[in-house]
């Protein structure tokens, strides 16, 4: 059969729709919900029923929540999803609306769905009315027909609660929803009191309304004469039916509490696998006595708070394990680099909203390395990184990788090594966990950088004058998966830090949003960095401060190093980079930074002959051996300072000097290095050699 709604009811070409004018005189408003664009129309009624101006209003339903409480949003969320779920063409809900001034008031919304042909749900065409004198006139109806329908309303509201408590992850969520829901205004109690068992003791965590503190009992005693440490001791429910059983019953708490006029109440055990995790009591001014029906209701309700609450209850012992592990994890102090300033910011991630903060797998670390100098500038490795996943695993997998990047850079591995054997380690870690990183070794004496990328985002660079500016690096595999894809091939990029550039190594977290291009949220980082403050604490507190605001479900890293300026020559330093095979790129690198070591070290006047020799020394070793090269340039300081470089491979056979003839092609590249350089040798280095050259330089400022 042919869905007649579906058909008949295909969109106008006019939206929104204009109601009728009996709707006006009835006093209801009208809404258009588009399901397409997300735009909510609201005519002028409707707009004096939420108490939201027409000029205050955006169009979207979200603008809405100032005057919809969190708890009957979730309730009218569900109820519509349900009804486009279930293939309803109308649904009808009361819910309450916060005005202007704080109070609440109760409103009706009936809501007609419209579909396509192929019943697909497009827009919502409804009323909404002010229903508090409505149901103002429902309450004072006593007759029996009133309170059958106050019980099955009373059914309703354990149900409803119980939905509304589902969202909640802490004890504070629980309490809240327990003071916001529509659910304890039906069954019409006047004050709400809850504790919870701790070492023998109950701690009241909500007391109300406001003002009603009755002092000593912050903290009481399970065998005081309280009426919720008796039914912590009894398990068993207490209902008081009257002022005067409950004076009798409890006369150290009665006169403190007979302001509130309490006509009846009802305690009840919160209760857990047998076993008490706390109690609550529901006070009433306006009833006397609960019949079976009530009473049954109210043990329900405990039962579902009771076990919110011990989810809850273990939620934040298992956040605060977590984030204790995490910042244990992480590094306590940042190291004083020499000719660098240097700042690190953390932030964990917002998940669900205001429901509380969850934990990451995010870190940083700034690893003081060997050959820096300490009047001139130090050599650091700089790390950012990110394990898979929001939860202990990760942060315990995230301090394991930081330890085993620390010792491998530390030991004096190359970046591409020390990438590689992190990856391995991972891998051989046997979780299912993978993490990208980016770790940048610094020379402050040259402004020399080289770079390794693992699956993680590019660095910026921000220059002296503001401009920020990504740097792309060629990369990897993330770490973890050289196993699964066989690839341990790391290239390193080389970039140079001038005088009062900054660095900055970031994690996605600060980048990316849901539903936005990531490189969209890469220029518009550049342009907030640019925008930023010259001071690099200043820097990363706004960055920060920016993700705060944002929000996210993804934690953020960030690690900004900024090289300072030089008032005298630094002498000393070491370089190093790997050059393997056949790859262009390592050896294009290879001479960068050659050429920045020499022109930073003062050398100028050498710099073309430094490079050539290093040229051919480079070539020689990757046409005449199987393997890679690894090519270091440092000073040596005596009475005169030299310039050394060096280039290993693991190939035992020497160098060997030919004559080249009038004609030849090659030959000439020991040559030329005996010529150019001021000596030069060879040194067995395990399976394998290094072929070094040395060149006297005078440094100039």
């Amino acid at each position: 059969m042919s869905d007649r709604g579906a058909s008949a009811l295909s969109l106008p070409a006019d939206w929104p729709a204009h109601p009728d004018p009996i709707l006006a005189l009835n006093r209801m408003g009208s809404f258009d919900w588009d399901l397409d664009s997300g735009l909510f129309h609201m005519d002028a009624r409707a707009h004096e029923i939420f108490d939201m101006p027409s000029e205050e209003y955006d169009g979207r339903p979200e603008s809405l929540s100032a005057r919809v409480p969190p708890s009957e949003a979730i309730r009218l969320d569900a109820l519509v999803a349900q009804a486009i779920k279930d293939g309803s063409e109308n649904y009808g809900a009361y819910f309450r609306v916060r005005r202007r001034d704080g109070s609440l008031c109760w409103t009706h919304t009936q809501g007609y769905i419209r579909r396509d042909g192929t019943g697909r749900p497009r827009r919502i065409i409804g009323i909404v009315r002010d229903a508090t004198e409505e149901l103002k006139e429902l309450a004072a109806r006593r007759d029996d027909a009133a309170r059958d329908g106050a019980r099955r309303e009373q059914t309703n509201v354990v149900q409803l609660t119980t939905a509304a408590l589902a969202h909640a992850r802490t004890v504070r969520d629980v309490i809240d929803v327990l003071k916001d829901t529509h659910g304890l205004t039906h069954l019409g109690a006047t004050s709400l009191v809850m504790g919870l068992v701790e070492a023998g003791r109950i701690r009241l965590i909500a007391e109300g309304p406001e003002g009603t503190f009755v002092p000593g009992t912050l903290v009481t005693r399970i065998d005081e004469p309280y009426p919720m440490s008796e039914v912590v001791r009894t398990l068993t429910p207490r209902f008081i039916e009257s002022p005067d059983e409950f004076a009798a019953g409890y006369p150290v708490l009665w006169p403190h509490i007979t302001d509130l006029k309490i006509t009846s109440a009802a305690y009840l055990p919160l209760i857990v696998q047998a076993r008490p995790i706390g109690a609550m009591g529901l006070l009433y001014g306006d009833r006397r006595g609960f019949t079976p029906e009530e009473r049954n209701i109210l043990v329900a309700l405990g039962s579902s708070i009771a076990q919110s609450l011990q989810r809850a209850m273990f939620y934040e012992q298992e956040k605060d394990i977590a984030q204790g592990l995490q910042q244990a994890m992480l590094p306590r102090t940042i190291p004083s680099v020499p000719g660098a300033d240097v700042a690190v910011r953390y932030r964990a991630a917002t998940i669900g909203g205001s429901l509380g903060r969850d934990i990451g797998g995010d870190w940083y670390d700034l690893i003081p390395l060997p050959g820096g100098t300490p009047s001139g500038g130090g050599r650091v490795g700089a790390v950012i990184g990110d394990v898979q996943g929001h939860d202990t695993h990760a942060a315990a997998v995230m301090g394991q990788l930081r330890i085993v990047l620390r010792a491998y850079a530390a030991e004096g591995h190359t970046p591409a090594a020390v990438m590689a054997r992190a990856s391995v380690f991972l891998d051989e870690l046997d979780t299912d966990r993978f993490a990208t990183c980016l770790y940048a070794e610094a020379d402050l004496s040259t402004g020399v950088v080289q770079v390794v990328r693992a699956g993680h985002i590019d660095p910026l660079v921000r220059d002296a004058d503001g401009t920020c500016r990504r740097v792309p690096v060629p990369g990897g595999l993330p770490l973890g998966l050289s196993a699964e894809f066989g690839s341990l091939e790391y290239p390193v990029a080389t970039l140079e830090l001038d005088p009062g550039h900054t660095l900055l190594l970031l994690t996605d977290g600060l980048v990316e949003q849901p539903g936005a291009d990531l490189d969209d949220g890469m220029r518009a980082l550049t342009a907030l960095v640019a925008a930023g403050p010259g001071d690099v604490r200043g820097l990363a507190d706004r960055l920060i401060e920016v993700a705060e605001e944002r929000g996210g479900d993804d934690d953020v890293a960030l690690l900004l190093l900024r090289r300072r300026g030089a008032d005298t020559p630094r002498p000393g330093g070491r370089l190093q980079q790997h050059v393997a095979p056949g790859d262009p790129a390592a050896l294009t690198g290879a001479r960068h930074m050659i050429r920045a070591a020499v022109r930073a070290w003062g050398a100028r006047d050498r710099a073309d002959e430094i490079e050539l020799v290093a040229d051919e020394l480079i070539t020689n070793a990757l046409m005449h051996t199987e393997g890679a090269a690894i090519v270091t340039v440092r000073v040596l300081n005596g009475s005169a300072p030299v310039l050394r470089v060096e280039v290993e491979d693991s190939s035992s056979a020497l160098p060997r000097r030919r004559e080249a003839g009038e004609s030849g092609v090659s030959g000439r590249g020991l040559l030329l290095v005996d010529l150019l350089g001021d000596g030069w040798g060879v040194e067995a280095r395990g399976s394998g050699k290094c072929v070094w050259c040395e060149f006297a330089v005078e440094r100039r400022t």
